[in-house]
């Protein structure tokens, strides 16, 4: 868009054909007289904090003149702004792309009739942000009890709060042509891979869109290109500043974005997912226990149903005390159908739930799914054990946060059981060996680490600490190799 130019006029009539502030009632342009000069500020209403503003108007309201004495080596706005411009953030630029973007994030902007080619930015914003209180979808029993929100600053202030090292740095990059939405990158030099660090510098720096309409998740799919077939999650999200901080601190990067409480963190393994702030509120042996039973239970979410409905397939090899779980009546309907039918309510109740008042979701889950298994039963659609085994799996799904993962596990559940149905032994086996093979082409922004690690390739240092919760805080999450 060009430079400003010497004449004071032309550049207020540049800015507003620009800004609209006749056809925006929320563009805000207001002229003041000092003397026998004159300036323009121009502000977004609802960015900019009205008491700091209102200040800094009436000290210019106080002036007699805006000549300010004469400087060879600096220019008449930055001389104003040395002698007249008492705030904490204020600088000149004469970029008309920089003022616009600056005024559209919630900056406000002053041009002079002594300032010539040059106008000020002053950063007096502030935006509309809730609390920062803990995260609905990851609490602990124990703890600090912040969480992120969807302002920016607001979330690096957090991490700098906990993390009060010179090294740690927090790179900004402005993504979207048309959203020009804050990103920033954040690790600590030294302990961070340099060159991971470098290749996500470049990544950011190519990332050519429109914009980031869903804020974190299109930033995702821009750094990423993904395989549909691939249900696995790609990049590990945090609404906590603890759990950012001690993966900062072991060596992991952190992709901060505007509008957006989830932070990324990479790179990213299978086992990541299966760690949780609560592991490390607690004693070594109480975490290692909880660690533990996550793991064993996750992992029954995914093969107890299709293992079930193998034996039951073949209930001639099932041994004697084994008989107990060979149902004695199978409904109305096929077994496979029965469990593919609940699988689908299950979610239809979720999203029901999800869509209702809250003081009322939770009485129309529970209320929801006696009525409807009681009646499903009752008529012979379902029998008891398939709803024994879905509820059981419904609710080990929720033993860990990430909802990306926990799909990714329903996916894979229904494929095994739809395979197993269909070649019996055979197609179990397949499944399993399929599973294994999404999980070890899985492709996300890891650089030279495998989404195996530290399973493939073998590290049993890192791979005790991922399942034995250790006493050190810095051994959070594996061994720090990035």
């Amino acid at each position: 868009m060009g430079k400003l130019g010497e004449n004071y006029r032309v550049n207020v009539a540049t800015v507003d054909s620009l800004l609209h502030p006749d056809d925006n009632f929320d563009i805000i342009r207001k002229v003041l007289r000092i003397g026998t000069d004159e300036m323009t500020l121009y502000y977004i209403d609802g960015f900019v904090n009205a008491t700091p503003m209102q200040k800094l108007m009436m000290h210019f309201l106080s002036l007699d003149s805006m000549q300010t004495p004469p400087d060879g080596q600096k220019s008449s706005a930055e001389r104003f702004v040395e002698y007249n411009v008492p705030h904490v953030e204020a600088e000149t630029t004469g970029d008309v792309e920089l003022m616009l973007q600056m005024v559209l994030s919630g900056a406000s902007l002053i041009l002079g009739s002594t300032f010539g080619p040059q106008a000020i930015i002053v950063d007096a914003r502030t935006y509309p942000a809730r609390s920062t209180e803990e995260p609905e979808g990851d609490r602990v029993m124990v703890g600090s009890r912040d969480g992120f929100v969807e302002t920016l600053i607001f979330n690096t202030a957090l991490l700098r709060r906990r993390v009060r090292d010179t090294q740690l740095t927090m790179q900004y990059f402005s993504i979207g042509r048309r959203s020009k939405t804050d990103v920033v990158l954040c690790y600590l030099s030294g302990k961070a891979n340099a060159e991971y660090v470098r290749m996500l510098q470049k990544r950011l720096a190519a990332i050519d869109t429109d914009a980031l309409t869903l804020g974190q998740q299109s930033l995702a799919e821009c750094l990423i290109k993904t395989r549909w077939y691939n249900p696995f999650p790609k990049i590990r999200y945090t609404e906590r500043p603890d759990t950012a901080a001690a993966q900062v601190l072991e060596g992991s990067v952190l992709i901060f974005c505007d509008n957006s409480p989830q932070v990324m963190i990479l790179p990213v393994s299978i086992f990541d997912f299966m760690q949780e702030t609560n592991d490390y509120y607690f004693t070594p042996l109480t975490g290692t226990y909880i660690r533990v039973i996550r793991y064993i239970v996750f992992a029954l979410s995914l093969f107890l149903v299709p293992t079930w409905y193998l034996l039951v397939s073949n209930s001639a090899i099932v041994p004697d005390w084994l008989a107990f779980i060979i149902p004695q009546e199978h409904g109305r309907i096929p077994l496979i159908a029965q469990l593919l039918l609940t699988e689908f309510i299950i979610d239809g109740l979720r999203m029901a739930s999800l869509n209702t008042p809250s003081m009322l979701s939770n009485s129309l889950s529970v209320v929801g799914g006696l009525i409807l298994g009681d009646f499903a039963v009752g008529i012979g659609w379902l029998i008891p054990e398939v709803i024994l085994y879905m509820a059981f799996v419904a609710i080990a799904t929720f033993t860990q946060r990430s909802y990306e993962l926990g799909y990714a596990f329903k996916f894979l559940r229904i494929g095994l059981l739809i395979m197993t149905a269909v070649g019996n032994v055979w197609g179990y086996a397949i499944g399993v060996v399929l599973i294994l093979v999404l999980l070890a082409t899985n492709k996300t922004v890891n650089g030279k680490r495998q989404y195996l690690y530290p399973l493939i390739p073998f590290d049993g240092r890192a791979l005790l600490t991922l399942l034995v919760r250790r006493k050190k805080q810095s051994d959070i999450h594996a061994s720090g190799k990035r």
